[in-house]
Parts: C-alpha cells; structure tokens; sequence
C-alpha cells in the first residue's frame, strides 16, 4: 500500500501532462504529493526523511514548473534529487565511514561490513546513473520522452534495482535463516 501511494502523484502528472499539458499537470503533481505527504503521515504516523526531501523538491520545482508552464523545472528536479543521493550515500560511506544503507536497515539485517560497504556503493552507483540517465534523456530527446521515461522508465530501473540488492543479499539470508534455525 505505501508503495502503491508513493507512486500515485507520479502516474497522476503523467496522465495530466499527456491529457491537459506541463502547467496542469505540474499543479496536479504538487497537490498530490501534499496529499500523499497527508495520507503517509496519517496512515503510518511517520513520513521518511526521504519521503520529506523529495516531497519538498517536487512542490519547490512543481511549482516553478506550473508557473513558467516550463517543464524543465521538474527535469532539474530528478537530476538534483539523484544526484543529492548519490551524494549523501557516498559521503556516509567514506567521510563518515559508516554506510547510510547500514544505518537504515542494520537493525533489521546483520551483514558483514563488506556487503554493506558494496550495497550503499550499488545505490550510490544506480542513483549516479539515473542522474545522468536523466540528463541525457532530457537534453536530447522530447519532453514526451522525457516524461514517459520519468513516469516508466526510472520505476521500472528502480524495480530492477531493488531485484538485484535481493539477489545480492539472498546468500546472506540465507545464511542467517540457517543461523536462526540452528540456535
């Protein structure tokens, strides 16, 4: 469910761009994300820091967006967000020397150093490529492409994702259920 609310803004501006065009659908996107903000906070009493960030960069942008009626606001965006990730991943892991990923679920798995070190370097690295993933696409291609490959592509590269850190932690898991199992 909180997956399916997460994703209810994005699919609305979609259908809102290609129905009506960028301003009404940049207004659509902000209101909604209010609106799901609301209802995270309401359903989960807790809404995640970085369900706040980007809520907050997408009624910042999505409000530029609808004012200059000027999608390359949201196109910045997605580029910043990524990249502020790739950022705050990369710094947790080698300034502060403790992996952000292990911070965030360490009291749900125990892993060894390395596969946490290797999983925040994973997701450093898919936010990296998404960032210029998305500068690519947005310099170079329409922004009918631009905002179907925002909508499709980027959830579809971020299931893909989230598989492969499943099939990288599956050993591990394993490992543990054993472990379990035999105390």
């Amino acid at each position: 469910m909180k997956q399916l609310l997460e994703f209810i803004p994005l699919i609305l501006f979609f259908a809102v761009y290609k129905l009506y065009g960028v301003q009404q659908a940049a207004i659509t996107l902000v209101i909604a994300t209010i609106v799901q903000l609301i209802a995270l906070r309401v359903l989960y009493q807790k809404v995640e820091k970085s369900q706040w960030i980007v809520g907050i960069f997408v009624i910042f942008f999505g409000i530029l967006t609808a004012y200059f009626n000027d999608l390359n606001f949201l196109k910045w965006k997605v580029t910043i967000i990524n990249g502020l990730f790739a950022l705050v991943l990369l710094v947790s892991q080698f300034v502060f020397k403790k992996p952000l990923i292990q911070l965030l679920l360490g009291k749900e798995l125990k892993l060894p150093v390395n596969v946490w070190n290797n999983l925040n370097l994973g997701w450093a690295g898919f936010f990296i490529v998404c960032m210029l993933l998305n500068i690519v696409i947005s310099t170079y291609f329409s922004d009918d492409v631009w905002a179907t490959f925002k909508t499709f592509g980027f959830t579809g590269l971020s299931l893909a994702a989230a598989i492969a850190t499943g099939a990288y932690l599956y050993p591990y898991l394993k490992n543990l259920e054993n472990t379990n199992e035999q105390k």
